[in-house]
């Protein structure tokens, strides 16, 4: 049981110190879970995958899903059957939001009261760059071989990375159609390099 209380723990932190939203903080989610092994780096780019797909904020869903997950990895199955699964996910999802809900609304109302403070703006001036920096750095954490190529396949990798790059294209630039600049939203994006995932694959 005390796969729980560590949980709880992690997620309590993640929740007070994620600063920055869901991208920003997968650096630090990744460093609670996959360091102590409650689930392996795959696993983790799994859940990244799903969490981002599924409605909902990603820090949220990767938190439910972990919480889900996790106790039966750590106990070799002990904490397999599905209502202990749901369990963590409460638990995870309760600590990891909590946390965030408090700060939101005493934060909100401390900065709707000093808006106008120069100090205020100074932090803020601060704060914007880090948020991107932390945003970049999960960006390059996801660009390991378990995201690219698990199994270490140089055609896995190469097909990877090809979908990455028209998956950027894709959303990023606009593409003409009928006279005008159309851009492909990111769902269809989502759904398009699935099928070809797919194809390529299966």
């Amino acid at each position: 049981m005390s796969i729980y209380l560590k949980m709880i723990w992690a997620y309590l932190k993640i929740g007070i110190f994620g600063f920055g939203g869901g991208y920003a903080m997968l650096s630090l989610v990744e460093r609670s879970v996959v360091g102590p092994g409650w689930i392996s780096e795959q696993m983790f780019t799994d859940i990244v995958a799903i969490s981002q797909m599924t409605p909902g904020p990603i820090g949220i869903n990767s938190a439910t899903y972990i919480g889900y997950v996790a106790p039966g990895q750590v106990t070799g199955g002990e904490l397999s059957f599905p209502l202990w699964g749901i369990l963590g996910s409460i638990l995870c999802t309760l600590a990891v939001t909590v946390p965030s809900f408090i700060l939101v609304i005493k934060a909100s109302h401390f900065i709707r009261k000093h808006n106008e403070s120069g100090v205020i703006k100074a932090i803020f001036a601060g704060l914007r760059p880090v948020v991107v920096g932390l945003i970049a750095s999960a960006a390059i954490m996801l660009m390991n071989w378990a995201n690219f190529a698990p199994d270490h396949d140089t055609r896995t990798l190469i097909c990877s990375i090809a979908i990455c790059a028209l998956s950027f294209c894709l959303v990023y630039f606009k593409i003409p159609y009928k006279g005008k600049k159309v851009g492909l939203h990111p769902i269809l994006v989502i759904c398009l390099m699935g099928l070809t995932g797919f194809l390529l694959y299966y």
